[in-house]
């Protein structure tokens, strides 16, 4: 990538007549454009009949950005198939679990494993390559849009077979021993005989359904890598990942392994600090699934937050957009990219935000686009700087997809709302987590975070053994070590594989009553979860008062090995979590990226690699912050000596000079 952050959104030209086009071209310049994501849904416009392509557009829209500077992320239209598709291949419209077939009228109505809509795919694929492999607009190129689509058709039952007969070494038998199919009289004797975890009479078998979630996400990296192929050449290729990613059944480790850069849609999803913490949680994935490397912020929303998943939007407050965008590259994004460009006149997203709104340039939206534009043209000596942190939080695609199927003994624990809530514990102590695997290097991180292991297989207790042997401290949350990587239980206690590291064992589990709250002897209250642990070594900190479980152990800590082992068996309440955090980054001398900065301040670093590093200064709270340091401040363009003061609601970007302390 050049020496220039990305900036610039999702443009759609083929909505619009010529006479717009030249406005958008002066527009662009206005805002410091440099880059348009070109084509994501145009299959009907690129191919208006099968195998009859329609370029000139497209040929002309490439041309004139080039022509305006502005580089071009061309995409694949793959995730919305035109209605000719629909009719010559009826049988390639997704089904879903209830066996309902859904038709043509919205986007992603295909299923990825349909031969007719691979070979289509692959087709327009090719096209688009073999024109634009070289066409000096195209620097980027976007396969699809937000892989996720699920399907339960007779094309995905036949694919499911084949995954598991190469998983299960074609061991009918070994397939019978992993799912457990004794159980029910479930126990197959054919291959043919098995289908999707489609809708059935009670509960699903648990093993069965996580080896579909498993399967449906190398499914769909298998339809990327087919046209990431072909496209192979000149510049990277990626997808988007949707974070959150709420329907995206898919293992964001092992794609972010296929993909040259990992880019993110991400929408905000509450106002005021939980939307800033949002920010943190989508980018400090994103970053760790591009293995720490500077990651692409493919999609945002200019104008709008969307809190209870899309059933409402509430306006951005003015300067919103600024202190979010450069959020998203305190956390290690070159780019800060936007769905859309102009908003639609007509469509299913036609309320949907864009830089340019239907009330046009002048508006308070496009002026803090272009005001953003220009902010961004000053930071371009951060371009390809990274993120360093001291401590991690454990994300596993498995013990998710585990944790939420409804054959535990609560259906209110789940893994998102758990890992969040630490993420955010974390947050407030003013450090930075990665995200990480079992398989990692993990001794690099003073501290590892795994607030929900329902699911760890005996390698991944092996490796968290080993961190902790090794000096580590490991803070295991509840309902951990429950089974394995098979759905079947640990035997003797849980959590299972880690009873010598933690020095407890859970007998009982005590689900809690959405709503009601268990005592603990700190003062502390705990939710949803609670257990009736027994103590072999491990020091108790806090204790459950009155109820069945009075007297016993509810946080725990271990010495073991080099290390440490800590163990929470309930949800604590925010301010009991956040003491823990911070006793445990006492105990692991992991410090604050600013010590002694007020608790309403963000403070991140982005580090290059001959030395230089950058301090990013956010004030959420309501009174002014005073800052000890010496360095250039880039958004003023003014040199700071001694101490900078940061109004509330501000941000500053700060070259500096020597690393920063506050007394």
């Amino acid at each position: 990538m050049t020496h220039a952050f990305w900036f610039g959104g999702d443009y759609n030209p083929e909505q619009w007549p010529p006479e717009t086009w030249d406005e958008d071209d002066v527009l662009m310049r206005e805002a410091r454009v440099n880059t348009a994501t070109v084509g994501v849904f145009a299959w009907s416009s690129i191919e208006p009949a099968e195998g009859v392509f329609d370029f000139d557009w497209l040929d002309r829209t490439l041309d004139r950005l080039h022509a305006n500077g502005v580089r071009v992320i061309l995409a694949t239209p793959t995730a919305s198939p035109p209605p000719w598709f629909t009719f010559a291949h009826p049988d390639a419209l997704p089904v879903t679990s209830g066996g309902t077939r859904r038709w043509h009228g919205s986007r992603d109505t295909y299923c990825a494993a349909a031969p007719a809509y691979r070979e289509a795919a692959k087709r327009v694929t090719s096209a688009l390559g073999e024109r634009y492999g070289d066409h000096p607009a195209v620097a980027l190129w976007h396969v699809h849009n937000e892989y996720g689509t699920p399907c339960y058709c007779g094309h995905v039952a036949t694919a499911f077979r084949r995954w598991l007969r190469a998983r299960y070494d074609d061991d009918l038998a070994g397939l019978n021993e992993a799912w457990y199919t004794k159980f029910w009289s479930q126990n197959y004797g054919d291959w043919e005989q098995i289908l999707p975890p489609r809708d059935t009479q009670y509960l699903p078998n648990p093993a069965q359904a996580l080896d579909f979630a498993r399967f449906w996400s190398d499914e769909l990296l298998t339809a990327y890598r087919e046209q990431r192929d072909l496209l192979r050449g000149r510049v990277p290729v990626t997808t988007n990942f949707m974070l959150p990613d709420s329907y995206q059944m898919l293992d964001f480790w092992r794609w972010g392994a296929e993909v040259d850069v990992v880019a993110i849609d991400h929408y905000l999803n509450a106002p005021g600090v939980a939307g800033t913490i949002d920010v943190a949680f989508a980018a400090d994935r994103a970053r760790s699934f591009n293995r720490g490397r500077p990651w692409l912020l493919m999609e945002q929303a200019v104008g709008t937050i969307w809190p209870g998943h899309g059933e409402m939007v509430v306006a951005k407050e003015p300067g919103r957009l600024l202190r979010d965008s450069l959020a998203y590259v305190a956390r290690g994004s070159d780019s800060v990219l936007a769905f859309q460009w102009r908003a639609g006149r007509g469509g299913s997203e036609l309320h949907h935000s864009a830089m340019v709104p239907h009330a046009g340039a002048d508006t308070r939206v496009f002026r803090e686009v272009s005001a953003l534009g220009e902010t961004l043209s000053g930071l371009g000596e951060i371009v390809g700087s990274t993120v360093r942190a001291h401590v991690a939080i454990l994300w596993d695609a498995d013990s998710r997809w585990a944790l939420e199927l409804p054959v535990t003994p609560s259906r209110h624990v789940k893994y998102m709302p758990a890992v969040r809530e630490l993420h955010a514990a974390v947050w407030r102590a003013g450090v930075t987590a990665d995200f990480a695997r079992y398989e990692d290097d993990l001794s690099r991180y003073a501290v590892v975070f795994a607030p929900s292991l329902y699911l760890l297989s005996p390698a991944a207790a092996e490796s968290l053994v080993r961190y902790v042997e090794g000096g580590g401290q490991l803070v295991v949350g509840c309902f951990s070590g429950v089974v394995d990587e098979r759905q079947q239980a640990w035997l003797g206690g849980f959590p299972g594989g880690l009873l010598d590291v933690l020095g407890v064992r859970v007998e009982e589990f005590h689900p809690v009553v959405p709503g009601q709250t268990v005592a603990l002897s700190s003062g502390a209250t705990g939710r949803l979860w609670s257990e009736d642990l027994v103590c072999h070594g491990a020091e108790v900190l806090a204790a459950y008062e009155g109820g069945p479980l009075d007297g016993k152990p509810a946080i725990t800590r271990h010495p073991h090995g080099a290390g440490t082992g800590w163990y929470v068996s309930t949800y604590p309440d925010e301010p009991t979590a956040d003491r823990l955090v911070r006793r445990v980054f006492e105990a692991a001398g992991v410090e604050p990226e600013l010590p002694g900065a007020p608790t309403q301040v963000e403070a991140l670093r982005r580090h290059a690699a001959d030395g230089r590093s950058w301090l990013f200064l956010f004030n959420h709270g309501s009174a002014a912050a005073l800052f000890p340091l010496t360095g250039h401040e880039l958004l003023t363009g003014r040199s700071v000596e001694g101490s900078l003061r940061l109004a509330p609601g501000d941000v500053a970007v700060i070259r500096e000079t020597r690393p920063t302390e506050v007394n």
